[in-house]
C-alpha cells in the first residue's frame, strides 16, 4: 500500500501547478532548501487533511458510494479545468 500511495501521489503531482509554483519560488528565492521544506510541509499537511477526511467519510459511507463520489468529483474537476483552459486560450487569441 505504501508503494502504491507513493507512486500515485508522485505521478499525480508531476507537472501540476504546485510543482511549477515551487520551481518558481526556488528560482526567485535562491533558497532551494527552504522552499523544499515549505513545499514538503504543505504537501504533508494537505495529505493529512485528505487522510482524515477520507477516514471520516469511510466511517459514514459505504465504499462503493465513496468511490462513485470520488469519480464524479474527479470528472467534475477535469471539466472545470478544461473550461478554464479553453477560456484562457480564447482570451489569449484575441
Amino acid at each position: 500500500m505504501l508503494l502504491t500511495t507513493f507512486t500515485t501521489v508522485f505521478l499525480a503531482e508531476l507537472g501540476d501547478k504546485t510543482q511549477l509554483a515551487t520551481l518558481l519560488l526556488s528560482a526567485q528565492s535562491g533558497q532551494p532548501w527552504v522552499v523544499f521544506l515549505g513545499a514538503a510541509l504543505a504537501l504533508i499537511s494537505s495529505s493529512l487533511v485528505g487522510v482524515l477526511v477520507g477516514r471520516w467519510l469511510a466511517g459514514i459511507l459505504p465504499p462503493e458510494r465513496l468511490q462513485k463520489m470520488a469519480g464524479v468529483l474527479m470528472v467534475g474537476l477535469g471539466l472545470w479545468l478544461g473550461l478554464q483552459a479553453t477560456q484562457s486560450l480564447l482570451i489569449a487569441s484575441q
